[in-house]
């Protein structure tokens, strides 16, 4: 197979991406390659630095990473990245902040946390435990979130409504413990309280948990026990949306 080259996202890759064919591109750390909606862009600027670009959609050159932070990191330190990035770019002369791993896991967070807004405002996402439940206990629910400082206990009656409301009790199926308090998921949603959250709407969830998988990924929380059973999935929505976690922490999902 080709591997594909190390630029920047075309219009025609977005929109074949929800259809059979998915983009791919390979990492400059480790060499394999991989879909580019799991892989994370780092584009070279006007002035020679390189910088995160997590939606793909910066101008210019550009090559994609699939590693996590503290890999990246160590690829860095002892030069791997740069030469890796030197290959794909076809060019030497460029500066690597030092601080470029948390550049990246920034824009992750502030992507997925954006997400979450826009699924906010557009009424794909409801919160608070009460309407949660009753959502949940109607099948409505396609995926279950909670900040990382919500109680075991809530956390455990709201799995419960979820598994009777889609006919799968006892598969031990729970929500997602994301990697940020309450406090600032109320900042991202404008919203008091924000503890627990829930998608009502199939692609909306696999478009949440397309960015939600990669920030989990990059910061290692996705091998934290809080997540490791969860299994967020519409098993027999209307139009035909699957959603589900692989076993390496990733979206398994047709949006992005």
């Amino acid at each position: 197979m080709r591997t594909p080259r190390n630029d920047q996202l075309s219009e025609t890759d977005r929109a074949k991406g929800r259809g059979h064919h998915v983009p791919e591109r390979r990492c400059v750390i480790t060499g394999e390659t991989s879909p580019a909606e799991q892989l994370v862009r780092l584009a070279l600027g006007p002035d020679g630095s390189i910088a995160p670009d997590v939606h793909g959609k910066a101008p210019g050159r550009g090559a994609w990473i699939g590693v996590d932070r503290a890999a990246l990191e160590t690829a860095q330190a002892k030069g791997k990245l740069k030469g890796g990035l030197a290959r794909a770019l076809h060019d030497g002369q460029f500066i690597i902040p030092d601080d470029l791993g948390a550049r990246i896991e920034a824009q992750l967070a502030r992507a997925t946390l954006d997400r979450l807004g826009l699924e906010s405002r557009s009424g794909t996402l409801i919160s608070g435990s009460e309407k949660i439940e009753q959502a949940a206990r109607r099948g409505q629910v396609r995926l279950l979130l909670h900040a990382n400082d919500a109680g075991e206990d809530g956390r455990k009656k709201l799995a419960q409504a979820w598994r009777v409301g889609e006919e799968d009790e006892g598969s031990g199926r729970e929500g997602l413990v994301l990697p940020v308090d309450r406090n600032t998921l109320s900042m991202a949603l404008g919203r008091e309280n924000a503890v627990h959250l829930a998608i009502t709407d199939a692609r909306a969830a696999a478009r949440v948990l397309a960015h939600l998988s990669r920030w989990q990924f990059f910061t290692g929380w996705s091998r934290d026990a809080a997540n490791r059973d969860s299994d967020p999935h519409d098993p027999s929505s209307g139009d035909g949306a699957e959603i589900g976690v692989g076993p390496d922490g990733t979206a398994a999902s047709d949006a992005f």
